[in-house]
């Protein structure tokens, strides 16, 4: 055991440090596919010496100071949902696991705000708006297993982010505890002209900055009006022409999510489905969603999309959470699944889906993808992978496997000058492309960080930063 585990038993309340071999191993894996295979192989290549859990702010700045002068790494860990290996630590030390500090410390209904702390599950902070008639329309599919700040810390979307934007567009107000154990708090504003948006400066860092402890969000009143509709399209390049359209001409959908052939079989439960399928949705005031219902249809039939009727998104919204299928198949031991997302201008999405389509393939049995999260520039893209014939004969085969997916979407996004995330965020999956992608703006980074954490305390390692201690 680590000497200074014995100073931090004594520097933090009693039951806050655990030193226990469960505990460690769960927070030396998450849920990304490479994570889950080397635990099956018994190797734990990323593993914290302690786990602590903060019930209080100052507890974060006690611990966070003391990592400073005593040179002890710290990561932040939510609820280990990731599925990059971002709360996973690279140089050991402290695993800090918000889960504790989880509570909604302010409604403010006449102004559609909600404050709660950092450790709050997804569900748990939506199931509490709903009873009230309100919503964050926030909805990743891992609403269930993942926090409000990890959200903010990986800069995640939800399904609904067309109309609602993502988490960036929602957070009003954030407290952070950087490494000199400082809290700092950048106060809930609609919009304020002082200076750069200093919120930016932990969105998206994955912890590397502060630990996020509370936050503050937007929220909706649930809307009148909900419309959906399922179309097919006979290709994929009349669909994604079809979702520009609407995106540029200024439409707003609650939810657009384009199919190609592959995965609408899936999203269809039917293999003998013929063509792509979009799935729309408008919500708001009555007679505003309609008519941007029917716009939007009307530009779905004349690229000559047939509508299906509702039932097809009404089904997919009842199970839209669900990612069974991926953690099935990853489960056994030689079993294959990813689930990659990107992202580029409507010039060159098409360019990049047929890229990692052709190529993928050579990887796995099946490559599903679909578009969603559009804008009026672009669109994300996720592909997800599938090998069921166990072409694979081991979790190390596996691995491998899924190392070279990786490879070989950097590979793809790089030559088609695609944005290698979109909302999943860095970890550790990302971690070779990530100077490249921020190009000469790493340099900036790289200034802030050694301002804010001069001891490299904060997930060194990370986010393209160096590992070693200074």
């Amino acid at each position: 055991m680590k000497d200074w585990i014995d100073d931090l038993n004594n520097l933090l309340p009693k039951g806050r440090v655990s030193v226990s071999q469960e505990d460690i191993l769960d927070h030396s894996h998450d849920a990304w596919s490479v994570s889950i295979k080397t635990r099956q192989q018994g190797k734990d290549d990323f593993f914290p010496d302690v786990i602590v859990y903060p019930q209080s702010e100052k507890e974060v700045s006690t611990l966070l100071a003391w990592a400073s002068e005593s040179k002890v790494p710290v990561t932040p860990w939510g609820a280990g949902s990731a599925v990059t290996g971002a709360p996973l630590p690279l140089t050991g030390g402290v695993s800090l696991d918000m889960s504790r500090m989880n509570k909604i410390l302010n409604l403010d209904q006449k102004n559609l705000t909600v404050t709660v702390q950092a450790g709050i599950m997804g569900d748990k902070l939506e199931n509490y708006l709903s009873e009230r008639g309100l919503t964050l329309n926030h909805s990743p599919q891992s609403i269930d297993s993942s926090t409000a700040g990890g959200w903010v810390s990986t800069r995640s979307t939800g399904q609904f982010s067309s109309r609602y934007g993502g988490i960036e567009e929602l957070l009003l107000g954030i407290k952070a505890v950087i490494p000199s154990g400082e809290i700092v708090e950048i106060k809930p504003a609609i919009r304020a002209s002082m200076g750069p948006d200093l919120k930016e400066i932990f969105l998206g860092a994955e912890g590397t900055m502060g630990v996020i402890t509370q936050v503050t969000f937007k929220i909706f009143a649930v809307s009148e009006n909900q419309i959906y509709e399922a179309i097919s399209f006979d290709t994929v390049l009349e669909g994604i022409e079809t979702m520009r359209k609407i995106m540029q001409i200024g439409l707003r959908p609650s939810l657009i999510r384009f199919y190609d052939e592959d995965e609408s079989r899936h999203v269809t439960k039917n293999d003998s489905f013929s063509g792509c399928i979009m799935f729309l949705g408008f919500e708001g005031i009555s007679l505003v969603s309609s008519a941007e219902y029917q716009t939007a249809i009307g530009f779905c039939k004349e690229a000559g999309g047939l509508l299906l009727g509702r039932e097809l998104v009404q089904d997919w919204m009842l199970r839209r959470f669900d990612y069974s299928t991926i953690e099935k198949i990853v489960s056994k031991p030689a079993g294959v699944a990813e689930t990659v997302e990107v992202a580029h201008f409507w010039t060159g999405i098409y360019a990049t889906y047929y890229e990692l389509k052709k190529t993928l393939a050579e990887h796995v049995d099946e490559v599903l993808g679909h578009f969603s999260h559009a804008y009026p520039q672009g669109t994300s893209l996720y592909m997800i992978l599938l090998s069921g014939t166990n072409r694979e004969k081991s979790p190390a085969e596996a691995e491998e496997t899924l190392r070279n997916i990786w490879k070989t979407t950097h590979k793809i996004t790089s030559m088609t000058g695609a944005m290698a995330a979109h909302h999943h965020g860095v970890g550790i999956a990302r971690m070779p492309i990530i100077v490249k992608e921020l190009g000469t703006g790493m340099t900036i980074l790289q200034l802030i960080k050694k301002a804010i954490d001069p001891s490299n305390v904060l997930c060194p390692g990370k986010l393209g930063f160096s590992a070693s201690k200074k």
